[in-house]
């Protein structure tokens, strides 16, 4: 052991190497000291992840990671520590109430929670001695512990943090199906459990015509009441068991659905947070806004009825086959006609496909200029306006209206020339099974279970119809919905280790910029230098830069050539977050979020004394009203 003081934690010697894993003397990026900036201590558990981080060769820094965790005042639990580790590209996980054997196989370094609440590293092994090491963070305090030492003071939680394996020169992927693979991937095996509930419920869809066989053809001819007392009974319990395993799986997959739902629609608006200000200032508002909701239409396609639809098409080739035991004749009718529906499925799919892409345009259209006129409606009512926008209103409306209805009597033709093609072929069957019972090939109850089987292959087939036209409307809604997700978003760097607050002084040197590639250049050749505490106006008519200059030093835009400095510091090269802290801006028109008063002044630090809350409420005068 090393020499400890009386927490038993070695405050010398800190640089010594470990036998497996990391010291966390020797990691990097993590601060440990309060900051001008935050003027609070660091978290404990974010250095740990901070430290963790550094092992990796990953820079990260424990003030920037409380910011993008939105922690406020209060300190990080252990998962926030896994949403802090998987925002820096690491994989992590917690585990909760773990035996003391878990810490002698889980990889290295590894964060723990100590019985005080407080994180700690677990930075190494000894294995000849039986020993662990464990790192304060705060303090960088170490110390080499037996089993029963560390039982003492470690709670039973830990979190595993590993790298992800990742190939050099991959290209970002571009939105599609694949994006929600891994969400779905999470939950497979709830998802399992539905296609197991799905297998049963088939088997037993299988069952009941057996028992209608045996019933006509046992049962009616040798009188047998007993037995039909048996299978009665049998056909009571079946439908219990159906009823109860079709309940559990819609619970089942509704359950996880919700999950995905929630886990999907935080990973877009995650990155709606991180696109540029040029990204929203390009596009109407209605236009995101719709763009947004088609995520709801992607994941119930892929967690619903698609996922339900696509079970039950997998067991029509177990009722094939159990089609062609009783007659390969009728069985051959029975498939011939599936050609025939993906016939008209083809033909259908391309006009299909161009309406309801229509129908999007028209129906995004529509609710951009919703939200225009809510917004605008102060200079809408100022220029009495109302008429003409009602009728432009009602055009709009209108237009959206009759692509929706040609889009679903399209949809309603292929659907009742498949509903033809199922009759015909329902048709057929009782006409040759009505020979083949007449020939003595198959018994009445044979063609009663043969038609009730056949209903299980063309039912998953009629419903495909339907979920064509889901399909075409879930293309679209993945092409608008990858408008948002395709869109790079602002590059996000580590504010150095250490920096102190910026003073002020800016320099802009041979800066040009313009909104788009081939557009005019909005400013050219801009060189300016401002001594920090100057105070300077910045006058000119409208459209002449102005407001386009300050976003600049915001960096909300990124200038075409030149460089923008602060206190020597190429804005380009810190965190745009911690750059934008630095910056006090009064807007125009400032936008009060649907929250209290108190919650728009903290909006930045939502765990603000409420007295420092009302000083500034008198400083602005909201506190008067």
């Amino acid at each position: 052991m090393n020499e400890t003081s009386n927490d038993g934690f070695s405050q010398q010697n800190r640089k010594a190497a470990p036998a497996q894993g990391v010291d966390g003397a020797s990691s990097q990026g993590a601060r440990t000291g309060p900051t001008a900036v935050s003027g609070k201590e660091p978290d404990a558990g974010l250095i740990c992840v901070a430290m963790l981080a550094a092992h990796y060769r990953i820079a990260a820094d424990p003030f920037q990671l409380s910011h993008e965790l939105a922690l406020g005042e209060r300190k990080a639990e252990a998962e926030d520590l896994v949403r802090a580790a998987r925002h820096l590209g690491l994989k992590a996980r917690a585990y909760h109430n773990q035996p003391l054997s878990r810490l002698s196989s889980v990889p290295l370094p590894a964060i723990i929670r100590l019985k005080d609440g407080t994180f700690a590293l677990l930075a190494a092994r000894h294995p000849e001695q039986s020993l662990m090491r464990v790192v304060k963070p705060m303090s960088r305090a170490r110390a080499d512990l037996a089993p029963d030492a560390l039982a003492e003071i470690w709670s039973g939680e830990v979190v595993l943090i590993t790298r992800r394996a990742a190939g050099a020169g991959i290209s970002p992927e571009t939105f599609s199906f694949t994006w929600f693979l891994p969400s779905i991937w999470r939950y497979r095996r709830p998802l399992a459990h539905v296609l197991a509930a799905s297998l049963f419920v088939q088997l037993f869809a299988l069952v009941t015509p057996l028992f209608f066989q045996i019933v006509i053809d046992k049962v009616l001819l040798h009188r047998s009441f007993s037995t039909l007392t048996v299978i009665a009974v049998g056909l009571v319990i079946i439908g219990l068991f159906d009823v109860v395993l079709q309940y559990l799986r819609s619970y089942a997959l509704n359950h996880t659905t919700s999950r995905i739902d929630v886990e999907l629609g935080a990973r877009l608006f995650d990155h709606l947070l991180r696109l540029p200000l040029g990204y929203f200032e390009s596009r109407p508002t209605g236009q995101t806004v719709a763009r947004v909701r088609e995520l709801e239409t992607i994941r119930g396609f892929l967690t619903g009825q698609g996922l339900t639809s696509s079970i039950d098409l997998l067991f029509t080739l177990v009722f094939i086959t159990v089609l062609f035991i009783y007659s390969p004749t009728l069985t051959l009718i029975v498939v011939g006609s599936i050609p025939i529906y993906l016939i008209i499925a083809a033909m259908v799919r391309p006009p299909l496909r161009e309406k309801v892409k229509e129908r999007f345009n028209r129906g995004a259209e529509s609710q951009q200029f919703l939200v225009e006129s809510v917004v605008g409606i102060q200079t809408l009512k100022a220029a009495a306006v109302e008429p003409m926008l009602r009728s432009q209103w009602e055009e709009k409306l209108a237009a959206y209206v009759k692509t929706s209805f040609q889009a679903v009597m399209l949809s309603a033709l292929g659907q009742n020339l498949i509903l033809f093609v199922n009759k015909a072929t329902l048709a057929l069957v009782l006409y040759f099974g009505a020979h083949a019972v007449m020939s003595g090939e198959m018994t009445v109850g044979a063609l009663i279970a043969f038609n009730m089987i056949m209903n299980q292959v063309t039912q998953p087939i009629l419903r495909l119809s339907q979920l064509w036209q889901d399909f075409q409307q879930v293309q679209i809604s993945i092409e608008r919905l990858g408008d948002i997700l395709n869109a790079p978003t602002e590059s996000r760097r580590l504010a150095p280790a250490g920096l102190p607050p910026a003073k002020g002084a800016i320099q802009i040197s041979e800066m040009v910029f313009r909104y788009q590639a081939d557009g005019p250049e909005v400013l050219k050749g801009i060189d300016l230098s401002i001594p920090e505490g100057q105070v300077i106006g910045i006058v000119g008519p409208s459209g002449s830069g102005k407001s386009t200059l300050t976003k600049l030093i915001q960096r909300l835009y990124r200038p075409e050539r030149g460089q923008i400095t602060v206190d020597g510091i190429d804005i380009g090269q810190v965190d745009t977050a911690w750059l934008r802290r630095q910056i006090g801006v009064v807007l125009q028109e400032n936008i009060l979020f649907n929250r209290t008063i108190h919650e728009n002044i903290a909006l930045a630090n939502p765990g603000m004394p409420r007295r420092h809350v009302i000083a500034v409420s008198r400083l602005a005068r909201p506190h008067e009203f």
